[in-house]
This record gives C-alpha cells, structure tokens and sequence, in this order.
C-alpha cells in the first residue's frame, strides 16, 4: 500500500508532518505500507510557509495508484486559494488527481486542503469539511460541496477531509483502524502520545474532548459504544458487557479515568447531539427521539439544566 504526500508550495508543514509520522510509526510496527513524498508540479524542492524547504521530491506523474492507496493533500497558505497563475499551472496534477480516484485511490485531504480537492472537481456533491476560519470563503467558492461545519473529518465515497493539522493525525489513525484494526491504531496513538483519539462525527470544538485524555483502552471502547447508542436506553450492563467487564468495574474505572460518572457522560453526549441537530434545523421531536430524551419536554428541561458534573 502507498500513501502519497503531495508537497505543494507553500505548504503548512504540521498538515504533512503529523500524518507522515503516524504512517512512519505504523511501518515500525509491520504495516505494510510505502511512504512517498511528490511535488505538485516537476520541482525536486518545495519551499513551506514556515520557510523550511523540502526536497528531493518526486514528480506526481511518477505515481500510478490503484484502490489499496492513499494521497493526503496537505493545507496551503490563503494567498494561493486564488492565484490564477498557481490554479492554471496545477491543473495537470488537478487531471491527474482525477485519474487515480477513477482509479479506485482513496483521496484525503488536511485542512485547506479541501480547496485543492474542489479545484479538481472531486467534491461536487459530496460531503467534506476543511478548517473552520474558511467555512465561508470554501462554501462560497464551492457552491456544489456539501460543505459539514464543525466536523474533525469526513469520509463521502472514498474521499477524506479533515479540519486541520491535529485532525490529519486523527485522520491517519481512523484509517489505520479500519486497516488493521482498533488495538493496533491505539497502540500508535500511545506510541505518538496522542491522547484525543477522535472520531468522524465528533465535533472540531467539542466540551467532550476532555473526557478522552487518557490511554485507558476499555474506556475508550466504553465511550465510543455510548456515543454510537446514545439514542437507546443504554443501562450500565449493556456498556459492561460491550467491554467485557463487570458493571461494577466500568463504574470504578469509567469515573477514576475520565472524572465523570457514565450517566454524566451519557447526557453531556445527549445534550451536544441535540444542540448540533437543533442549529442544522430539525424540530424537536425529530432532535428528542435521536438523542435519546423520552419526550420534547424532557430535551427543554436538558437544555436549560445546568450541565452534570
């Protein structure tokens, strides 16, 4: 399998770094996986928006990908977004991108990114997110995107976006679990010291990022089950028993690791599902019956309530 980082200039360089290093880590563990580096253009060396050059590089056009490959297209400097001089030189690799993802490669891209991938085309009606001090420029820009404000990354069809910098790494890693597996992606996590593991649908300013800071490995899988099942009567013995352990336990050790008890977190996790539905537009019966809540008046009472602790 390749992953191929492409370097366009002016490129920020944590939006290549960070992804680069967790696929480096991944290799020491035996993936099988071939890291390469390419120009955007036929330059060996690319000057960042930091100042550091990167060199030898090889030309795009070298790369022939098939479905068992990944690009990873990094964020660039806002002053390129609308340099006609740069769009017009890029649009060879823009035919080029095009080609493998008809190809079967999977496409991902970090930060402003994004605005490469629309550039090519390879938005239009699908879903995609980019860093949120561009929410508005992207969407202008990019009408037929369908653009997903305050999401860390997005999978529509084989193509990937995410918010930026930290969310390239949560990125790397959401695809190395759906490659080897959850316990081999943790283990990069805590080899890279990456405490906020995150998923595809939580939020880029979520209150909730707090309570993943650990490396506790049943509790994550314990978070994870109660944000997938939030809209279901969830007892504590059907969380005990997705992760193998006594009630009892996860009780202890679910408060000892995150601070908070599993019933706090399940209505912290209750509430900001029904915040966010309720700014994209749905009714309250529609919001209650998604997140769980027994009834309209129970969601008002949650929402006015002070946050549990």
């Amino acid at each position: 399998m390749k992953i191929i980082f492409i370097v366009p200039p002016q490129v920020q360089l944590l939006d290549i770094t960070g992804p680069a290093h967790i696929f480096y880590e991944a290799k020491v563990l035996r993936a099988e996986i071939e890291l390469c580096f390419a120009s955007i253009d036929d330059s060996a060396e690319i000057e960042s928006a930091a100042g550091l050059f990167l060199s030898k590089l090889t030309p795009f056009k070298s790369f022939s990908l098939s479905k068992e490959d990944y690009i990873f297209i990094p964020g660039i400097d806002s002053s390129l977004f609308s340099n006609a001089v740069f769009l017009e030189s890029s649009q060879d690799f823009f035919q080029w991108l095009r080609v493998q993802f008809a190809a079967g490669a999977n496409i991902c891209s970090v930060c402003t990114g994004a605005f490469l991938l629309a550039e090519a085309g390879l938005l239009n009606n699908k879903s995609c997110t980019t860093h949120w001090n561009y929410f508005s420029r992207f969407a202008t820009k990019f009408p037929e995107a369908e653009l997903k404000r305050n999401r860390l990354f997005v999978e529509d069809r084989g193509v990937f976006t995410s918010a930026g910098v930290s969310s390239g790494i949560d990125l790397s890693l959401f695809i190395l679990e759906r490659l080897y597996g959850q316990r081999f992606a943790f283990e990069i996590a805590r080899i890279t010291v990456v405490y906020l593991r995150r998923g595809s649908d939580d939020p880029q300013l979520s209150v909730f990022l707090q309570y993943k800071n650990h490396l506790e490995d049943r509790i994550y899988t314990a978070q994870q089950y109660i944000f997938e099942h939030a809209s279901e009567k969830l007892p504590v013995e059907t969380i005990a028993a997705h992760v193998h352990m006594s009630p009892r336990n996860l009780t202890r050790l679910f408060k000892k690791t995150t601070g908070v008890t599993i019933g706090a977190y399940l209505e912290k996790i209750r509430i900001e599902k029904a915040e966010h539905l309720l700014s994209a537009g749905h009714k309250l019966g529609y919001v209650s019956a998604q997140c769980g809540f027994s009834s309209e008046s129970q969601l008002r009472k949650s929402l006015k309530s002070p946050r549990p602790i």
